[in-house]
């Protein structure tokens, strides 16, 4: 019989000693890494069986979350191997056939510096109230970035940080802040609850894995009006279309109070990629809106379609243009000019300032 338990372990080895992102398990196939943004499959090691599934996930479930995969056929979950390496977790069924996708959480949260990220997103965090939001596609980031910003705050400043996730992903050590983390369905049943539940804990900061109805986001908005800092992720491409993605997500009736309160409480909206490097890694590509007041009147008066020519204008401010960014990292040596292409979301503008 074989040694399922030794099977993973190896299979977690080859993800730190690859400096993996992702391990990809699948029935009738060879576990897959992705590494700098590439799938690579394991070639020396045997096709998964439905068994060999099975066998890992009576290691990475506990008996509530199989139950929701058998249920529902998917499941999101953390999983901790040796109370050392974490990773962030979905199971579900793929034509019949169980898959896992693992996310590999590093438990050093890096500073902004070691990120590569803007130096300006130290002006976010030393702020007292307000609405900040991390977006891009699946894999950009956007977590990475979250646990740097609530680790700056955590280091620097006497505050109570709660979070809210599904799963938990970055474990937090209190420094100078307390902070709280609650994960849907083992300690809240849902975000909204959770949300609604920290008006009476006393919190200072609130960082919100992820924006899903209406509700969470009106929560937060809300929660940005009455003296909170917020920090929450959405899937979406740029920060005019993340402004029109919350604003549409309301009914009609309700559309005018919500941006209102938006471009009130929004003090900026970082949008970013990964991008592999030329010398090996990945490096991130941003683009930053800074809700000045001119930007607050284009949320205010439906005309977020011009929000991109103030970021593309509006460097002094503090503005990061993706082209912009895109060049620089063109210029620097660190990315290939074709791929600032491929990421670019306004190719013909790249091409006038490249």
């Amino acid at each position: 019989m074989a040694d399922y338990k030794k099977i993973f372990e190896d299979l977690i080895a080859t993800v730190l000693r690859e400096d993996a992102s992702d391990l990809h398990l699948g029935e009738g196939r060879q576990p897959i890494l992705r590494v700098s943004s590439f799938l690579i499959p394991l070639t020396n090691h045997p096709a998964l069986s439905r068994t060999d599934l099975k066998a890992m996930l009576d290691e990475l479930l506990d008996p509530s979350k199989k139950e929701i995969f058998l249920e529902k056929k998917e499941v999101d979950f953390a999983y901790s191997h040796n109370n050392m390496e974490r990773f962030r977790c979905n199971a579900f069924f793929q034509s019949g056939k169980i898959g896992i996708a693992m996310r590999y959480i590093p438990k050093k949260i890096k500073t902004f510096e070691e990120l590569n990220l803007p130096p300006i997103l130290n002006t976010f965090v030393n702020k007292q109230q307000g609405f900040f939001l991390v977006v891009g596609p699946t894999g950009q980031g956007k977590s990475t970035t979250l646990a740097a910003m609530i680790d700056r705050i955590n280091e620097q400043r006497l505050e109570h940080i709660i979070t809210i996730e599904d799963p938990i992903e970055y474990i937090f050590e209190s420094k100078k802040s307390i902070i709280d983390q609650r994960e849907v369905l083992q300690d809240t049943p849902d975000f909204h609850s959770g949300l609604q539940g920290m008006f009476r804990q006393d919190v200072d900061v609130m960082m919100i894995g992820e924006m899903r109805s209406p509700e969470d986001i009106s929560t937060a908005v809300t929660a940005a009006e009455t003296g909170h800092l917020v920090f929450s992720t959405l899937h979406t491409n740029t920060a005019s279309q993340t402004i029109d993605r919350i604003i549409d997500s309301f009914q009609a009736g309700q559309q005018e109070q919500i941006s209102l309160q938006l471009s009130a409480s929004l003090i900026g909206i970082l949008s970013q990629r990964l991008i592999p490097r030329i010398s090996g890694g990945l490096i991130p590509a941003c683009e930053l809106l800074i809700n000045t007041t001119a930007v607050a009147n284009l949320i205010r008066d439906k005309r977020t379609h011009e929000i991109n020519s103030i970021i593309e204008t509006s460097a002094e401010a503090g503005m990061i243009d993706l082209n912009r960014c895109l060049t620089d990292l063109v210029r620097a040596g660190e990315i290939t000019i074709e791929n600032a292409y491929l990421y670019s979301q306004n190719p013909k503008g790249l091409e006038r300032t490249l």
